[in-house]
């Protein structure tokens, strides 16, 4: 028992924090959480800005930190409401949480210098969680901000960097700026991959924005108010008309009476497509939205290797798409899709839920009776659309189990979805095979980079009829009612922009130009920088002279790269000499003069200039007057009060003096 406790007493206790440094380490954690509080639930963001509040005014009232049993219970209070919350301890977003209420609770037990070191290494975990949600310049910015932080923290906690703020921070960035080449060398040359170097939680791909595999009245128009960008479009020639701009997404076939439905998945056959104009040429770049749609234009032609073009055009990635990518595609305008259909799906296209909406079917048969003609039937529907008192808009009343009734007859306001919804019901009670297509219409091209921009809030649904010999041919019903949305867009066609983002609503000049060169050079962002995929790498190698590149080679570049990165760094180390005052070189030169040859005269490092000076004298008298006079130069100009630099230079001059007069011969 006493050999334990002689042992525990005689243990080193651990370095105490400096004092110092607190300020940076809470710096540091508050630059490395803050951005999560836009994305963690309310409670756990008034929480850890409660424990950053609370830390710091323990600081500034220089209180003790709390006991040790209130920190677990918090620990275990947070674990147990974050569980509660996520019904899971794991994914992203309780993994997030997690961190975020760790580094917050680890400010509350700073009393080591290693207590510091894990919350900076916490911190710099925190970091790469950032990317989880944006990828935006803006995020790169704070993290570039936040890394600058707690590399200074760092700093200040070893005790081996300026005082001054401005001095750590300045430290600190020469210690990154030196990374900065092998960042490139690394980005450049590590083989890039399409999925994460980890396999990330279900979760992570949540809260992606997009369209829907169904559709029902008020989706669309829930969608319309997103100012996200959806897809940016680099045309290869002249951009097409803005009514020409559909772009296909999902197709939807079956209707149970209150929503749209796609049709079967195993639907492979290829569509049978006639050209009657010539192709347009573009790239596509798709913002991730956890869905297989590539989203061409109507009507796609070719699309990447790694598409799928199904029976009803609809062009599908093999895998969903869950980071941004950049896809080449040819597409026609002016097309004849399956002028002969086959009977199962002419069949699917017809099909209505029984004893539903009796109102549109009867108006649908006294068309019918009219003129049987399918051309007819559809210009009886537009006409229909055009000359009853329909309204566009965003904010149409609730229907209820008779929804296509109520919308025709009684409410008639609606938007996109409503109008194409209608249309289709009325074509198949008429006996004109059709069905709904939704995806975007429009875009609007930035003049600063020349891309078409296309956003959630030109999200659109439109319908399609079979008619014989011609095959599928689109109708879009919205532009009976409101031509303006095809022609103009979405804000040209709602009463006073209603709904709509604020960035979509602005009519200052100024204000869109700035929106223009914002998204322009996010766009040069996301190309260049988010972009860099395994094509761009190999054709970056390409022009560099390898043009066959696999992992071995490009292990093989990237060894070779960071080694000389290192040769360089070590030898531009090496060649730098300390630059040394004018009065040092002097001193050092009087120093190695007066012991001439005699290796017990050398001055020692921690030897004074006076100390040196009563030695030398004792161990050469004949130099005890010229030492003493030396030293005292020295120790003037080194130790003294600052001098004018005319006296300094006249005592520079007498110690420079010291050195011709000392004796050329060594002394005996």
């Amino acid at each position: 028992m006493k050999l334990w406790r002689r042992t525990s007493e005689s243990r080193p206790l651990p370095p105490p924090l400096p004092a110092e440094a607190l300020p940076w380490l809470l710096a540091a954690a508050l630059f490395t959480v803050a951005p999560h509080f836009l994305y963690q639930p309310g409670w756990l963001t008034a929480l850890a800005g409660l424990v950053f509040a609370w830390r710091g005014w323990l600081v500034w009232k220089r209180l003790p930190l709390p006991p040790r049993w209130l920190l677990t219970l918090l620990v275990t209070a947070g674990v147990a409401a974050i569980a509660l919350e996520y019904r899971t301890l794991f994914g992203r977003d309780a993994g997030v949480g997690l961190l975020v209420l760790f580094q917050g609770l680890k400010l509350m037990e700073l009393k080591a210098r290693r207590d510091g070191v894990v919350a900076l290494m916490l911190g710099y975990f925190l970091l790469l969680t950032h990317y989880f949600h944006s990828q935006s310049i803006a995020t790169g910015l704070w993290m570039f901000l936040a890394l600058l932080t707690v590399t200074a923290a760092l700093l200040r906690l070893h005790g081996d960097g300026p005082a001054r703020p401005a001095a750590s921070l300045r430290r600190a960035g020469l210690l990154l700026l030196q990374a900065v080449p092998f960042m490139l060398v690394f980005y450049l040359l590590f083989p890039r991959i399409s999925a994460p170097l980890w396999g990330l939680p279900r979760d992570a791909h949540a809260g992606l924005t997009g369209l829907s595999d169904t559709m029902a009245p008020g989706s669309l128009s829930e969608l319309i108010q997103n100012g996200a960008i959806a897809f940016r479009v680099e045309f290869a020639g002249p951009v097409p008309p803005r009514q020409a701009l559909y772009w296909r997404g999902p197709v939807l076939v079956r209707y149970d009476g209150s929503r749209w439905h796609p049709r079967p998945a195993d639907d492979l056959r290829p569509p049978s497509i006639e050209a009657r104009g010539p192709e347009i040429a573009y790239t596509l770049t798709l913002e991730p939205h956890n869905q297989r749609w590539l989203l061409p234009l109507d009507s796609p032609r070719a699309g990447p290797p790694e598409s799928v073009l199904t029976q009803d055009r609809q062009l599908l990635a093999k895998q969903k798409v869950i980071a941004r990518g950049r896809y080449a595609f040819r597409s026609v305008l002016d097309y004849r899709h399956n002028g002969v259909e086959q009977p199962d799906v002419l069949a699917r296209s017809l099909e209505l839920p029984p004893r539903r909406n009796p109102r549109s079917l009867a108006l649908a048969a006294r068309w019918r009776a009219e003129d049987p003609r399918p051309e007819r039937l559809v210009q009886k529907a537009l006409a229909f659309f055009r000359q009853e008192p329909f309204y566009y808009t965003l904010r149409p009343p609730y229907l209820g189990r008779e929804a296509m009734d109520e919308f025709l007859f009684d409410t008639r306001r609606g938007f996109c979805e409503h109008y194409a919804s209608a249309f289709v019901v009325l074509m198949r009670a008429a006996g004109v095979p059709a069905r709904v297509v939704t995806g975007y219409q429009g875009g609007e091209v930035n003049p600063v980079d020349g891309y078409l921009t296309v956003r959630q809030s030109d999200a659109h649904a439109w319908a399609e009829v079979w008619l014989a010999g011609e095959g599928w041919r689109r109708v879009d019903p919205t532009a009976a009612i409101s031509p303006a949305r095809v022609e103009s867009g979405i804000a040209a066609a709602l009463p006073d922009a209603e709904g709509l983002p604020l960035m979509l609503r602005m009519d200052v000049d100024w204000l869109v130009q700035w929106r223009n060169r914002w998204e322009a050079v996010n766009n040069a962002w996301n190309q260049w920088v988010l972009g860099y995929n395994p094509e761009r790498q190999r054709q970056l190698l390409s022009r560099l002279g390898l043009p066959d590149t696999d992992w071995r080679t490009l292990a093989a570049a990237l060894a070779g790269s960071t080694g000389l990165l290192l040769l360089a760094l070590l030898l531009w180390s090496l060649g730098r000499r300390p630059r040394l005052a004018p009065e040092v070189r002097l001193w050092q030169r009087f120093c190695r003069r007066a012991a001439r040859g005699r290796p017990a005269l050398l001055i020692q490092p921690w030897e004074g200039p006076m100390a040196y000076a009563a030695r030398l004298a004792q161990a050469a008298p004949p130099l005890t007057e010229l030492a003493a006079e030396a030293a005292g130069l020295y120790a003037a100009l080194r130790y003294g009060p600052p001098l004018p630099p005319s006296q300094r230079r006249q005592l520079q001059q007498g110690l420079a003096a010291c050195i011709r007069r000392l004796p050329s011969r060594r002394l005996s």
